[in-house]
């Protein structure tokens, strides 16, 4: 995926594709692995970075949703728990299986949710990834060290899928790029162009790096651009309605310490009605997640002082060590595209659906919305069905249910930070054994590595020092202080691989420091 050649290419004005894809979040690239693994043309165009917005700020789970089945949707329950398996299965470098624990501290729950979770499990079928089952408090507690022992009655374990999703990502955007599709960030759609009927046939946009605009023509135009979508649409028709409602999830990172063992931690009903994860990640817990209610969208969402502090008093209610502020070593917001819901919905954010909405306009433009990270396949399978009919495209059928994504293979869980490129391991240690100084560590504390550098702007097409610290490795979302102090090396190697100035340098650290520190306590 070399950057400065692929936008080149489809800068000059005789590239012509059959679908291009607005945003380049988990919905937009997995259309463009769908539209590419069919053999159509496809282009798809990032305003900032790969999975920049909501996609990279997840509670790292891939799962069914055990608040969904209890809220009686059975429909996304089967779809997403359909869909888990699939990604366990075409991703298994990226996605695990968790073991998750839900302790019981009254007399009637821990056959209350074996019962419920059991019925999770059917609903899975063939591809359930193991059975729930009561534990003794005692087995809870070896599980979780760090879960409050006074009252604990038992509990119940649970099975669902944890990854990194930001690396989903780039390994999404790396298999369109396998099956001939072209993935460009920081370029912004500016206008739509329509033929003289009024269809779409077309994007204006600028590539941001350079400046230069340019004009693509195509058969079809996918709108996936997530909490943006209606100002897309509004390049289509200024009397569009709203159709997303956006809501903030924020999420803490502590230290591993307080959980203390290799599970995960379900508490099932906080006193705002939602769930509460506890997750392990990276050495690290994710807890979270919370649910607000926004007006505006923004690309960097920052969490609101509220926030964090029902977040670690809920925790702090089911762990022997409360959390405090200064625990934290991280805290990112991101915004839920939400579809809009429609007269007799619920109209409370944990109360709308996440299952997704598909829109065609009179114009033919395609626009998606809602959903959740796990059913990102299915929903693209959706989207590229309905671009066929709208571009008079030659019907192929859908090959994404069993495909292997980029990077597939099938390792022993580790520690570390290596596994996440999967079968791309090699070319890291070819890159380590040409130079010895690839080896170097960018942090005494954690084992992101300057070859983990290098292979970000050659082969993941990372720009920036956020690209690198934020998403391609995990620093800023791990430890912003941290990835603070690695910013200048980092910064370093970009410009020697990128043929940046000294300037340029210290720009990149200015600015990424600014950016962290919205991610500090």
């Amino acid at each position: 995926m070399k950057r400065e050649e692929l936008a080149a290419e489809i800068g000059s004005g005789r590239y012509e594709s059959d679908v291009i894809v607005i945003g380049g979040g988990a919905t937009g690239l997995g259309v463009a692995v769908d539209a590419a693994s069919r053999g159509y043309r496809v282009l798809l165009l990032e305003q900032d970075d790969f999975s920049k917005g909501t996609s990279s700020r997840s509670t790292k789970l891939v799962h069914g949703g055990v608040r969904y089945l209890a809220q009686g949707d059975v429909k996304l329950v089967i779809e997403a728990l359909r869909e888990r398996g699939r990604m366990r299965r075409n991703a298994p470098h990226l996605v695990r299986d968790m073991r998750f624990i839900i302790g019981n501290y009254k007399w009637w729950e821990r056959s209350f949710y074996t019962i419920g979770l059991t019925c999770y499990d059917l609903l899975a079928g063939k591809l359930g990834l193991g059975r729930s089952l009561p534990l003794s408090s005692s087995r809870i507690t070896r599980e979780i060290p760090g879960l409050k022992r006074d009252g604990l009655m038992g509990g119940v374990v649970y099975h669902d899928g944890q990854f990194d999703d930001s690396r989903m990502a780039i390994s999404l955007a790396q298999t369109a790029f396998d099956y001939g599709g072209v993935c460009l960030n920081y370029v912004r759609v500016d206008g739509l162009e329509k033929d003289g009927s009024g269809r779409v046939c077309g994007v204006r946009a600028v590539d941001l790096l350079n400046g230069r605009d340019f004009t693509v023509r195509s058969r079809v135009v996918v709108n996936a651009t997530g909490v943006f979508i209606d100002d897309v649409m509004g390049m289509d028709s200024r009397q569009a309605n709203k159709k997303v409602r956006p809501s903030q999830g924020v999420h803490l990172v502590v230290d591993r310490k307080f959980l203390g063992g290799d599970s995960a931690l379900m508490i099932p009903k906080t006193r705002d009605g939602r769930v509460l994860f506890g997750v392990p990640w990276h050495d690290k817990v994710v807890l979270g997640t919370t649910d607000t209610p926004l007006n505006q969208a923004s690309l960097e969402p920052c969490a609101l002082e509220e926030e964090v502090d029902f977040i670690l008093d809920q925790a702090g209610q089911y762990l022997a060590m409360q959390p405090k502020r200064s625990d934290v070593l991280s805290v990112f917001a991101g915004l839920r595209p939400l579809a809009a819901p429609t007269k007799g919905e619920g109209q409370k954010t944990k109360e709308i659906s996440r299952s997704h909405k598909i829109y065609q306009s009179d114009s033919g433009l395609l626009t998606i919305t809602g959903g959740k990270w796990t059913t990102y396949r299915e929903m693209a399978e959706e989207v590229v069905d309905r671009a066929i009919g709208i571009g008079g495209l030659e019907r192929r059928a859908c090959v994404t249910a069993d495909m292997k994504l980029h990077g597939y293979a099938v390792q022993d869980p580790e520690s570390g930070w290596d596994y996440v490129y999967g079968s791309d391991r090699e070319q890291l240690r070819l890159l380590e054994q040409a130079d010895a100084t690839n080896k170097e560590l960018l942090h005494p504390d954690y084992t992101f590595r300057v070859s983990h550098v290098l292979w970000a702007v050659r082969e993941e097409m990372a720009q920036t020092v956020e690209d690198v610290l934020a998403r391609r490795v995990r620093a800023l979302f791990l430890d912003a202080r941290a990835a603070i102090e690695m910013a200048p090396r980092v910064a370093a190697i970009l410009a020697s691989e990128l043929g940046k100035s000294n300037e340029w340098v210290n720009e990149q650290v200015t600015t990424f420091n600014r950016l962290a520190k919205c991610y500090l306590i």
